[in-house]
Order: C-alpha cells, then structure tokens, then sequence
C-alpha cells in the first residue's frame, strides 16, 4: 500500500488495524497538537513581571535616591518614576513590535504597533512558552524600563527633568529596541550568530553601562566633583533598595525561562550564588585596600555580582556562577575605583562601574562557562565578544545622538544656581526636610 499515511496523535495510533502498521510502504506522520495555554507557567510569569517591576519602582529609585545629596533625592527617586511611565507608552506605541516581533536582522514588524492585534487568547509565539502574549509583552517592557531608569545613575544630580523624559523616550526606543531585537528575537542577527544573553547581560547592562558613559563625558561632571566630598544622603535608602533590586533579580533571571520548569529553578539558584560571592568579594577588596568594609561596597558588590550573571544564568552550573560571582565582585569594585579615577568620568552611581563592566565580564565569562547540560548549548568567546562590542559601539554613537539632539530641543544640563540649590526644590517645588 505504498503512499499510505497514517496519523499518529499524541502518541496513540487510531482507527488503524494492528495489522496495517506492519505493511510495507506505510509511512507515519506526527500531528503536533496546537499550543495550549499553561496556567502554572503564567502564574509563574506574571509573578516574575512583578518582581521585575520591583527592580525599578521601588528599587532602584531607592537604590540611586539614597546615593544623592539631600537636595537632589526627590529628583533622583522621580526620574524613576518617570521613566517607568515614559518608557510604557513608548513600548506599546511601538517598542514591542519593533523589539520582539518578526522582522529582519536588525529591527522587528510593524504588526503590533499600538499593540494592534494582540488578542485576549493569543500566546507568546516563542517555543516552549505557552503564556499570553500579554504576559510577555509586559515582562519584556519592565526589562525595558529598568535599563533605562540605571542609565539615569550616571547623569544623577545635573540633567534637566525635560531632558530626561525626552532622553527615555527617544533612548528606549533608538537604542534599547533594536538590541533587544538583535538578541533576543529568534530572526536578530546576534541570535542567529549564536551570542548567548539569557536575561540581559548585554541587552540591559553592558548597553546601560556603555550609554550611561556617555551620558556621563557629554553632560560633564558636577560642579566641585573631585575638589569636595559628595557624601550619600542616606545610604539606609540604598541599602534597602539594593535589597529589592536583589530579590527582585529572582524575576529577572528565573523569569527568563518563560516557564516554572527545572531551568528556572537552576537560574534562580545560580542568581543567588553569584551575588552572594560577589557581594563578599567586594568587601574584602575594599577591606584590604581601605582598611574596613563599607555597607555600600557590600550591595554595590552584591548587584555587580547579579549583572554578571545575568547572561549566564539559564546557561551555567552553580560551580560556574561562584566564580562569575567572585570575579566580579572585584572587578566591579575596580571598575567603580580605579577605572573611574583613571577616565575621570563623573559617572556618578556607577552605572558604568558596575553594570557596564558587570555585564562585560559576565557575558565574555558566558562564552567561556556555558554547559550544554544546563542550557543546550555551547558558548563560544568571539560570538560573545562579538555581540559586546556590536552592542557598545551602537549604544554609544547612538546614545550620543540621542545626547545632542536633546541639548538642541531643550538643553540637557540645569544652570549653576540651580544644581547649588538642588533639583528637588527648583525644578519640582519639594524638599526632603
């Protein structure tokens, strides 16, 4: 019976006499049954946007709010805010459809600008994540905000609150999307290279870091910065927003796996070891050349430890993540010490310090760690160096643009009276008292 096709669903031949099967020419095909929606991966998935949310508001407005002088923290902590609402509206107008939809190597469709056509019963369409789109649209834009919300860090006490709603709405869209769809779309060029970035090692960090340098050298450093003590306005702040922004990461990295399976188990676990090992690496460093450890190295280095594995963590062994982890605890702290000394860069939260060389290291370390056990795969340095330095030429020539095409449109710096009053009180009227 040649050309005979017989049916296998679900692995159960129906409707078939036994004896059919053993008949020469008989060929066998497997219906893949539709994707279905699975209700404990979005519950999973809309715990783990929360938690992603958290990073931002409150996290790292506290994280950034208690670095600042008193006169700039409501400025600061408002900047976060603000960008968090700037950044949504430009995600749904067109940021997710040019980011995540199919497009070519460079940039995504058209098909969902204004979210048109995202449907109440319509799933995610990336394999194995059978959760709304919905869901993911929004998961992917708090990775979105949060990006753009630690480039603040660099520029924190002297840009214009104009500038920077301007600078996260025209940056989130110019800079971070077209990243985003380079290596995370499964049509982007990185991810068809093979660049591995399981949840943002270059998308979010390096691409932050990179943009917040920039952002840094163009605005110029604050008046007296090198001549007089800048000292934290509370640091009680910071601490409690690095503690969120710890937590927090749990959404970030296990979250990534779009599903509650085994592999976000395991990048939860190897989250949690890397800024542990991190966060006590920094403090010896600091502790050896300082002479005692400082609360603020401890989270600084606790949150250089979750950047570096963030690209690494559906991809690397526990064993893996504790060296990520101890490597970057003491390269974050020389990046935030020397290096910074070195460029005399006013980078003044260390945006680049510790997510542009945290999410350097990690990703290169990435090439290096990643176990085909773990993740499928095998890494290879030069794609990971290659997606690096793609990624922070773009980032900074962009960023640039974006930098002086605001300071045309508005201006990007306050005058000097009002950044020796303070922002708080001349551009929104307020005052920590």
């Amino acid at each position: 019976m040649p050309g005979l096709l017989v049916v296998r669903r679900s692995g159960r031949i129906s409707h078939v006499l036994p004896w059919l099967l053993s008949l020469p020419g008989v060929a066998f095909a497997q219906v893949v049954p539709p994707a279905r929606l699975d209700g404990a991966n979005t519950a999973w998935m809309l715990a783990a946007t929360a938690l992603v949310l958290l990073m931002t508001l409150p996290g790292v407005a506290l994280f950034y709010g208690g670095m600042v002088r008193r006169k700039n923290v409501l400025s600061t902590m408002s900047q976060s805010i603000a960008i968090a609402a700037v950044v949504t509206l430009v995600w749904c107008a067109a940021g997710y459809s040019l980011a995540m939809r199919p497009g070519n190597g460079f940039i995504g469709g058209l098909d969902r600008l204004l979210l048109d056509g995202l449907r109440l019963d319509a799933l995610a369409g990336i394999p194995g994540a059978s959760i709304p789109e919905s869901v993911f649209a929004v998961f992917q834009l708090s990775f979105a905000i949060i990006t753009t919300a630690l480039v603040a860090g660099a520029f924190a006490e002297r840009m214009r609150f104009s500038a920077v709603l301007l600078f996260a709405a025209l940056w989130s869209l110019l800079v971070y999307v077209p990243v985003a769809h380079w290596v995370w779309a499964p049509d982007g060029w990185l991810a068809q290279l093979g660049a591995l970035d399981y949840a943002g090692g270059t998308v979010v960090h390096i691409n932050a870091g990179v943009a917040g340098l920039v952002c840094a050298m163009v605005v110029g450093p604050r008046a007296g910065f090198g001549r007089q003590a800048m000292m934290p306005h509370n640091l009680a702040l910071t601490l409690t927003g690095a503690a969120l922004l710890w937590v927090g990461w749990f959404g970030f990295n296990a979250g990534s796996a779009l599903a509650a399976d085994a592999r976000a188990g395991m990048a939860m676990l190897v989250t949690q070891l890397a800024a542990a090992a991190a966060g006590l690496a920094w403090m010896c460093a600091e502790w050896l050349t300082r002479g005692r450890p400082s609360a603020l190295g401890l989270v600084s280095g606790a949150v250089g430890g979750l950047v570096a594995v963030t690209p690494a963590a559906g991809f690397v062994t526990p064993g893996s993540a504790l060296l990520i982890g101890l490597l970057a605890g003491v390269g974050c702290y020389l990046g935030a010490t020397l290096f910074k000394r070195a460029l005399g860069c006013d980078d003044a939260l260390d945006a680049f310090g510790i997510h542009g060389v945290g999410g350097l290291l990690g990703a290169l370390l990435t090439g290096w760690l990643a176990s085909p056990a773990i993740g499928g795969v095998k890494g290879y340095f030069t794609v990971q160096l290659t997606g690096v330095a793609a990624t922070a030429a773009y980032s900074a020539l962009m960023t640039l643009l974006v930098l002086l095409a605001i300071d045309r449109l508005v201006g990007l710096r306050v005058d000097e009276s009002t950044e020796a009053d303070g922002l708080d009180i001349v551009e929104h009227g307020e005052a920590v008292a």
